[in-house]
């Protein structure tokens, strides 16, 4: 379904309740999103909504209720990190794009993302002690089979959010602020959370706190669409949000291996379309886009959480506004999904619902 909604742009804070009436009646409920088919049978069904808006706040497609409102988990990881290059500190600290790219990232645990994580916490003058998010095993295979053979436990480094708090403890170091950088009212968070709601153009209605313990601040979908529409927009020789959110998206294209890592959607997306565009996911079904050449911004929610059908989901609107080609073998992969059994035995496939996109 596409609408469009040109009065939003004028509107500095759009409020969604002042506006339900023009989508309550025709776009209230999820609608089907992703499909997963064994043999002839339509065995499941994955609703959500997703939004796509221009630069401008107008949204030139949508599906299901824009003004849903959601948790952005990790895909909000990138304006979590305006503050870390607005303030100086990124800067005082020397920050190179692959930390940037990992400030923003959801890894694997991998020896890249460690050994690069635990190098930027050495220049702070810190160790794996002082992060906040909790040891996690890594979701990297040799990473894990590393730690098992030689009877380690997980570090924090292993954590998928320890570049974010590694920024996150490179922006408290440049406040001269406390060491529990995760605790809502501490300085770092509420730098963080005034960002969110400047570029998010809404009044967060509240928080949730995320798996690496940090604050996850809510918003509407629509919000959040437009929030990665500034990004996609920022110009690098602009003022200095613009310059940050451009840091932050090149980075993330650059380095799509740290955003997340071998064998995940981001860095297979992101390889697949030229490293042109900047996609992040978010735990529960949550996923964003970032296409700077069109200006454009995307955010979708699976209403059941389902990180499968949101991968389907990206991969699709992407194919549809022209950034992702549909017959590249990567795009296949989320578009044409097989699903073959333990002997191998194609059993059926899983692909963009009926009529979505």
């Amino acid at each position: 379904m596409c609408t469009h909604y040109p009065e939003l742009a004028k509107r500095e804070k759009p409020r969604w309740h002042e506006i339900a009436h023009i989508v309550k009646e025709e776009m209230s409920h999820p609608v089907p999103l992703a499909e997963i088919w064994r043999g002839p049978f339509l065995e499941s069904v994955h609703t959500g909504h997703a939004v796509v808006c221009n630069s401008e706040g107008d949204v030139v497609h949508s599906w299901g209720d824009p003004a849903s409102t959601v948790l952005p988990r990790s895909s909000a990881k990138m304006l979590q990190a305006l503050p870390l290059i607005e303030s100086g500190a990124a800067d005082r600290f020397g920050l190179t794009d692959e930390q940037l790219a990992l400030a923003c990232a959801s890894h694997n645990g991998a020896d890249i993302h460690t050994d690069r994580v635990r190098a930027w916490l050495s220049t702070l003058d810190l160790t794996d002690d002082a992060l906040r998010c909790g040891a996690q095993p890594p979701q990297d295979r040799p990473a894990r089979h590393h730690l098992i053979q030689t009877n380690e436990k997980p570090c924090q480094v292993h954590n998928n959010c320890s570049g974010k708090h590694a920024g996150f403890l490179t922006l408290s170091k440049h406040l001269g602020a406390g060491p529990d950088y995760h605790d809502l009212n501490h300085p770092v968070q509420s730098a963080c959370l005034h960002a969110f709601e400047e570029v998010t153009g809404e009044d967060s209605p509240g928080h949730g706190i995320d798996g690496c313990s940090a604050p996850n601040h809510a918003t509407s979908l629509y919000a959040m669409a437009k929030a990665m529409a500034y990004f996609a927009a920022a110009n690098p020789d602009g003022n200095t949000r613009d310059k940050a959110a451009s840091r932050l998206r090149t980075a993330m294209m650059s380095y799509p291996e740290l955003v997340a890592g071998e064998g995940r959607a981001c860095t297979i997306l992101m390889r697949a379309m030229q490293n042109k565009v900047a996609v992040k996911t978010g735990a529960e079904g949550f996923f964003i886009a970032i296409l700077p050449e069109q200006k454009l911004g995307v955010a979708l929610k699976i209403t059941d959480g389902a990180t499968r059908a949101s991968e389907i989901a990206i991969a699709a609107i992407l194919a549809r506004l022209g950034a992702l080609n549909p017959a590249h073998p990567d795009a296949q992969r989320y578009l044409n999904a097989p699903i073959t059994n333990w002997r191998g035995i194609r059993t059926g496939f899983m692909r963009p619902a009926a009529g979505f996109t």
